[in-house]
């Protein structure tokens, strides 16, 4: 593991936060040893989803609406999936949902009332079957991002570069 010229704590502050804009935004420039330090960071946290993200129990719960007690259907995380999320949220930092440019303050609360952790949600719905997929039709895991050299840096000559999800 490179030390990147700081102690752990600070290490593993910029790891987590490099990690976490990554997969938020699914592409970041930074130097060339960062990026390859937060592709292994990321690519742990992805497989760790992929081989969880369809562990899910379905479980039938009363509730009360309206003065009578009607049984309804939720979908609830199995052990792994449930265990994989708290794993993920330890690594990575929360992220707030954005609102959209002319998006309603109405419009923006009914897309987001039931996300409470948006990152962690893309991760489980949107990444991880989509590498899961790509593992299954490929044989391929692993591999789910790519760096791009850039050149040099113009004030200390530091190698740059662009990690991405591919």
């Amino acid at each position: 593991m490179r030390k990147l010229g700081r102690p752990t704590d600070e290490r593993m502050a910029l790891l987590r936060n490099q990690a976490t804009n990554l997969l938020w935004n699914g592409k970041i420039e930074t130097t060339l040893d960062k990026a390859k330090e937060v592709k292994r960071y990321a690519e742990k946290i992805l497989t760790l989803a992929i081989n969880s993200y369809d562990d899910a129990i379905k479980v039938t719960k009363k509730v009360n609406e309206n003065g009578t007690k009607v049984e309804k259907e939720f979908i609830n995380d199995g052990v792994k999936k449930l265990n994989a999320r708290r794993s993920i949220m330890s690594k990575l930092y929360i992220v707030k949902e954005q609102r959209a440019v002319k998006e309603s303050a109405d419009a923006f609360k009914a897309r987001t009332k039931d996300i409470k952790y948006p990152l962690i949600e893309k991760i489980f719905n949107e990444l991880a079957p989509k590498y899961a997929k790509r593992k299954e039709e490929l044989g391929i895991g692993g591999g789910y991002t790519r760096i791009i050299k850039l050149g040099t840096r113009q004030g200390d000559n530091a190698q740059m570069a662009i990690l991405e999800l591919i």
